[in-house]
């Protein structure tokens, strides 16, 4: 935004007619104003002890605003799109001219059409890239499941390869890892920064403005996209006329819109890489370095360590890396546990370890092995599951069933009478992780418990 083009005054006539359409007991007002040619957005915003009144401006107000812009037109920066104005009832005032340096907020946009006007009407050497792309992407960088097939066809035909992408980004078993890891240690110390995980997928926002993300996909696959905030590119793209990047050239039928990063839709996407059969490639993507403000700091085992030990500061002292690298250590292993998180986060109430934990559980890093499921519970669904079924309870009363502990869960069953003749019944084998199958007193317990166990194992890995 620029501060001075116009200049703006106590003295001057819009500032007056503020004073003028003021409520009684003002202290300040806050306006923004957005315009072209095309039409008008406005509001004011009067500040009257703890309360605030939104009011949208008259006429005369807005006509001078729009003097103001036909003035600036004249001058060497040309006419801005956004004036934001501040003053006191003690006349003190502060204007700030935006010309698009930024994106301009939710409900101070116009339709794309509007700004074509403008820029017919009052033409510019450049416009910032993200106006650029919105007013005229024309939907370059969709790609939608259809496209891909056929452009995956028509590059095999025409020899179009994918570039290998070696050493560049780390191997994505490792870089899902440390993105996880990451957003745990961003969740955990409840900032509003840092990157996210949700089920199978990694979202990352900068403060620089850049943004990616990251989606799994079945068979040992993924996709990295996103956009470095005014990439050289897309600036050429946009205002000089250059041809649009083949960010997928050679890219397979599977890198599409469904799991390619918000931006493609809004033509501002500048890299897309993709992990297959154990590498990565990309088309005509920039190399990872200049894709570095865009992702998180997953580049090395120590980076990712590094900014963890740095959310933590010195609330776990000399401890802190030890405990640091455990927890990567567990995160790659796929087996992280409250447990580790608290080894460095502390549980005192400081930090969000259930937070962070569901991080790593949504992201398929956490420890499946379960907690102990409660007798009760298991009797509970034995109960439930005989009822539902309508199964014949007879001589076998479910207010008598017991539960037996054994080592991943319970043996549910109704003991038989010490005087009844000996015949096959019902024993139930519920798991911690709530799988349960039906076997027989025919069928030795300990026989069928150790099957168990090992169907348990295989599930979670080793208990132990």
């Amino acid at each position: 935004m620029a501060d001075e083009p116009g200049g703006l005054t106590a003295e001057h006539p819009l500032a007056r007619a503020l004073v003028t359409t003021a409520p009684a007991g003002w202290q300040r007002v806050d306006g923004v104003f957005s315009i072209t040619v095309a039409g008008e957005i406005s509001r004011l915003v009067y500040s009257i002890g703890e309360q605030a009144m939104s009011v949208d401006p008259p006429e005369v107000v807005v006509a001078l605003v729009r003097e103001l812009r036909a003035i600036a037109a004249e001058s060497s920066a040309g006419p801005w799109w956004r004036l934001l104005v501040t003053m006191t009832s003690s006349g003190e005032i502060e204007a700030a001219y935006d010309y698009g340096d930024e994106p301009f907020p939710d409900g101070q946009l116009f339709v794309p059409e509007a700004y074509r006007a403008d820029l017919e009407a009052y033409p510019r050497d450049k416009v910032p890239v993200w106006l650029a792309a919105y007013i005229g992407h024309d939907d370059r960088q969709r790609r939608t499941p259809q496209q891909a097939a056929a452009q995956a066809r028509a590059d095999r035909s025409e020899q179009v390869w994918a570039v290998l992408a070696e050493n560049e980004f780390p191997p994505f078993p490792q870089m899902w890892t440390r993105w996880t890891t990451i957003a745990a240690a961003f969740v955990a110390a409840k900032s509003d920064w840092g990157p996210r995980m949700l089920p199978w997928v990694g979202l990352f926002e900068g403060t620089a403005r850049g943004g990616s993300t990251l989606h799994v996909l079945p068979g040992g696959r993924a996709v990295l996209s996103g956009g470095v905030w005014n990439a050289p590119t897309l600036d050429a793209v946009y205002n000089g006329g250059a041809p649009m990047p083949e960010l997928y050239g050679g890219a397979p039928e599977w890198v599409a819109d469904p799991v390619l990063n918000p931006r493609a839709a809004s033509g501002l996407l500048s890299f897309c890489y993709w992990w297959e059969a154990g590498r990565w490639y990309r088309g005509q993507s920039p190399a990872a370095h200049e894709c570095a403000p865009a992702v998180p700091g997953m580049w090395t085992r120590d980076t990712a360590i590094g900014i963890v030990a740095s959310i933590l500061a010195d609330s776990k002292g000399k401890d802190a890396p030890d405990a640091i690298r455990a927890l990567m250590s567990a995160a790659e292993a796929g087996v992280v546990t409250r447990k580790t998180l608290v080894a460095v986060f502390g549980d005192d109430g400081r930090f969000d370890i259930d937070g962070a934990l569901y991080q790593y559980s949504v992201a398929g890093l956490m420890s499946t092995v379960p907690e102990p499921m409660p007798a009760e519970q298991a009797i509970s669904r034995v109960r439930d599951y005989i009822t539902g079924r309508q199964l014949d309870t007879t001589g076998y009363p479910l207010a008598q069933l017991t539960a037996e502990r054994f080592s991943v869960g319970w043996m549910v069953h109704v003991p038989a009478p010490a005087v009844a003749p000996a015949s096959a019944r019902a024993i139930f084998y519920v798991a911690d992780d709530g799988t349960f199958e039906q076997s027989s007193s025919s069928v030795p317990p300990a026989e069928f418990t150790a099957a168990f166990e090992r169907r348990f194992q295989q599930r979670h890995g080793s208990a132990g």
